[in-house]
């Protein structure tokens, strides 16, 4: 049976090595067939996790720190078991507890503990993806590093919980966000390996948008990117949105067009602005609206909305930058 010490060879419990078809080199060609761009972030991951290596992935939401996880853990068939940091999550809630109701009934017992996502993870050789991990509270990230660094876990009343070779942490923050947030201790960091995501380039994330919204209108797809990614740029915006406030843009703006009676662009790049009709423009004006004036958060010390910050990006994309949007 495996043993920690034997963890730099493994990957999901089995030996890797270099003719072995679950190879490091052809999991990440699998993986990769579920990806939009991220080469270079896939092969950090791969080769941290690879290597038994702890991973702290740093970026703001909407990056893909999920969806690579998830087709990580997909392709080598092991659990992801998810947990949001806040200030709720209690080392108990982390590794488990014992029912209270079995408990009156027949004492403490490992039979009657109900474990955690971080026992299930070490028991299951999962990946415990801890979300927010800078805002879990202080003692709760202090279990977590002797889970960490033992791979091994002592349980009261149930016993020692020794992690498969697989499990590994993986921990995620939005460098951006301080509201509710703690500095995490030299020691925390000492422990993780740490890789930096920030957004993906235009033409990836149209690619993204493309494929999870399916429209065949490839200049909509490229003025829902390009309104999106200007809300990133502006100084009164201290943190715009994603790519998924891009995704919202074009469905809800292929909806109301639908709904509208308004034809839909299909040129293949940005059609010169004397084509487009004010109705198409007044649809992706109302989308925009809708889908990013909650995912936009502005300097505070100014006097403005998010509405009147989001008109003056469509004014600027359609009006003065038409060419903007331009994906070829």
């Amino acid at each position: 049976m495996a043993t920690h010490e034997d963890d730099d060879r493994f990957v999901t419990g089995r030996r890797v090595t270099g003719d072995d078809g679950a190879s490091v080199r052809a999991v990440r060609a699998r993986v990769a067939r579920h990806l939009v761009g991220r080469a270079r972030e896939l092969d950090l991951l791969l080769a941290a996790v690879a290597a038994g290596r702890d991973v702290l992935l740093e970026g703001p939401p909407g990056t893909s720190k999920s969806t690579l996880l998830r087709a990580i853990t997909a392709e080598w068939g092991i659990p992801l078991v998810f947990v949001e940091g806040n200030a709720d999550l209690t080392p108990t809630r982390l590794v488990g507890h014992h029912d209270p109701a079995r408990v009156l009934r027949e004492d403490y017992s490992p039979d009657n503990f109900v474990p955690g996502p971080l026992v299930d993870a070490m028991r299951t050789g999962g990946f415990l993806y801890l979300e927010e991990f800078n805002r879990a509270p202080e003692d709760t990230l202090n279990t977590l590093l002797t889970a960490m660094a033992e791979r091994r876990l002592a349980v009261p009343r149930v016993g020692v919980i020794e992690a498969l070779p697989s499990f590994r942490v993986i921990a995620s923050m939005n460098p951006y966000d301080n509201v509710g947030t703690t500095r995490l201790s030299t020691s925390v960091h000492d422990r993780l390996c740490r890789l930096a995501v920030d957004y993906q380039d235009a033409e990836a994330e149209r690619g993204i948008v493309g494929r999870r919204t399916g429209l065949e209108s490839p200049r909509l797809v490229a003025d829902a990117v390009a309104l999106t990614r200007s809300t990133r740029e502006r100084e009164d915006v201290r943190q715009g949105s994603s790519v998924r406030g891009a995704i919202d843009t074009a469905l809800v703006a292929a909806q109301l067009a639908a709904m509208r009676g308004v034809p839909l662009p299909d040129e293949p790049s940005v059609a010169p602005p004397r084509w487009l009709s004010e109705e198409y423009t007044a649809v992706v004006l109302d989308a925009v609206l809708l889908a990013l004036s909650g995912r936009i958060f502005l300097d505070e010390t100014l006097e403005t909305t998010p509405e009147a910050v989001l008109r003056e990006i469509w004014e600027d994309h359609f009006l003065l930058q038409p060419a903007a949007a331009d994906p070829g």
